[in-house]
């Protein structure tokens, strides 16, 4: 410390070396004037966190795609022709659910369809006669078994692997279709970019999407008419087709007819909804393998 008195440094101690100048009291003083200038320059205050950027741009995405999809079963059309290239996300979000909502919807209610297909059976002339009012009064008893059993846990029926194998398989039907009616469209001399033939195409099937989600819940539900709004959501994407590709101006006269472009776009759809058919179909017979080498669910019956 330097004597404040003659300043010479000393290593210690509580008088200076050189004149004997007391040096606790300079220390005291220093101590004071930094304490003093340390209160006296001004404290920050409290910033209270920002929320995550991601959580913030989850809601704000939320917040859009709900008032779009509202809007889209309002007014479909005006909606629809309103959609731009800033609607591609929304339209996107509205492909990935109608893609998603036909694996879960089938996870949710293959018990009941499994019944209806039975049932249906049952119905044919050839074995409805054959059949006596006790056997019916049996499969009755053995449809409430199923519905009141978690069969899913006995047979091992993975929902993540059928839902996402499935969900994937069928968005990328979807693309097919969307791609080969925007390639359609362009033969028809459309004038448009691909992100805002999508978001109109996906605006166009808020309502599908819809009838399919009322499906899920009815599913859920375990209310066999579920499969009647599965049903009309499937086949609600070969109206989507014309009303896209009516929806846009042509550019010119020579272009492909709307009519033959459309028909072109029903083979494709045709030939995705029979792959997509198919790999429903796989999936069944496994399920069904799966209950016939149960042990547990032989002992339940």
């Amino acid at each position: 410390m330097n004597c404040s008195n003659c300043g010479y440094f000393n290593e210690g101690g509580k008088f200076c070396v050189k004149c004997g100048h007391k040096l606790q009291e300079e220390a005291a003083v220093s101590q004071a004037a930094a304490t003093s200038e340390y209160q006296s320059q001004p404290q920050p205050a409290y910033a209270p966190q920002e929320p995550n950027q991601r959580v913030r741009q989850a809601k704000k995405v939320s917040k859009s795609f709900f008032s779009y999809f509202a809007e889209g079963i309002k007014n479909p059309t005006a909606t629809a022709q309103a959609a731009g290239e800033s609607q591609f996300v929304n339209a996107l979000i509205t492909v990935i659910l109608y893609a998603l909502s036909i694996p879960i919807m089938l996870y949710a209610g293959w018990k009941l369809l499994l019944i209806q297909f039975v049932r249906s059976m049952f119905k044919l002339p050839i074995i409805s006669e054959e059949l006596a009012p006790s056997d019916m009064e049996d499969f009755n008893t053995g449809v409430d078994l199923i519905k009141a059993t978690d069969i899913n846990s006995i047979i091992h029926f993975n929902f993540t692997d059928f839902v996402f194998k499935q969900g994937i398989f069928i968005f990328i039907g979807l693309a097919v279709i969307i791609g080969a009616t925007y390639v359609a469209a362009k033969f028809g001399k459309v004038d448009v970019s691909f992100k805002e033939f999508f978001s109109r195409f996906g605006t166009f099937l808020i309502i599908p999407t819809a009838l399919l989600l009322i499906g899920l819940v009815l599913a859920f539900l375990q209310v066999e008419y579920f499969s009647y709004f599965m049903n009309f959501g499937l086949l609600s994407i070969f109206l989507v087709v014309p009303f896209t590709i009516a929806s846009f101006k042509q550019s010119g006269t020579n272009g492909l007819d709307r009519i033959y472009s459309t028909l072109i776009v029903y083979v494709v759809i045709t030939i995705v909804l029979t792959f997509i058919a198919n790999g429903l179909g796989e999936e069944a017979k496994t399920i069904i393998t799966r209950m016939g080498n149960s042990t547990e669910l032989n002992d339940l019956f």
